[in-house]
């Protein structure tokens, strides 16, 4: 889902927040990026949304990751790589709407990157899903970002990527689970908060 290739040069995008329409605040899409794919599923937004929340499924379906691990309810940790190549970096998830929207960032000190992926609902009642990714070189890493071969490599790696989850979808035809939280600002939201701890000493009765 993640990847670390070289594109062209852009300008840092930091996307700014703004209200959605339940009244909370949400990343704006990135203005920005070397890549965006888009790819039609032939299944409804909900259940492509649900398959796409199941990271620790995408080495099922994908040629260059190879394990996902939840770390903390927003981070995951990614191995990715060709043949004995192997690359493990984390990813937070910054901003989650169900059935819409999914964003993330690497959290690396080296070249890092982030992106993400909205689902709409097409006509013929499948889904369109759209990634978009914008890389962060740092250093002389700066000089790769300026190939238009290197741009082409990652979106084509990037497409390559969706059509494989859309024949591993379509495959399956439903779901093999989901996780309908939100995310905000890389915090998962709760629907009802907990009250806050009163820090008087509590004695069991009874």
């Amino acid at each position: 889902m993640a990847q670390e290739d070289d594109a062209q040069e852009a300008a840092p995008d930091t996307p700014g927040m703004h209200t959605d329409g339940a009244g909370g605040a949400r990343r704006r899409p990135l203005r920005v990026r070397h890549v965006e794919e888009t790819v039609e599923v032939a299944v409804p937004v909900r259940t492509a949304y649900n398959q796409w929340t199941q990271f620790k499924t995408f080495p099922r379906f994908s040629t260059v990751v190879h394990a996902v691990e939840q770390v903390r309810p927003a981070v995951t940790v990614w191995t990715i790589g060709y043949g004995p190549l192997r690359h493990r970096f984390a990813v937070e998830t910054v901003e989650q709407d169900p059935d819409a929207y999914l964003a993330w960032r690497g959290l690396e000190q080296k070249p890092s990157h982030q992106g993400e992926v909205e689902f709409r609902p097409t006509g013929s009642g499948g889904t369109a899903i759209t990634v978009r990714m914008l890389l962060e070189p740092r250093g002389a890493a700066r000089i790769l970002t300026r190939s238009s071969r290197a741009t082409r490599l990652t979106a084509r790696l990037v497409r390559g990527e969706l059509m494989n989850f859309k024949r591993f979808i379509e495959g399956l035809g439903q779901e093999g689970g989901a996780w309908r939280g939100t995310i905000r600002n890389g915090r998962v939201q709760h629907e009802h908060p907990e009250p806050p701890r009163s820090r008087v000493a509590q004695w069991p009765v009874g």
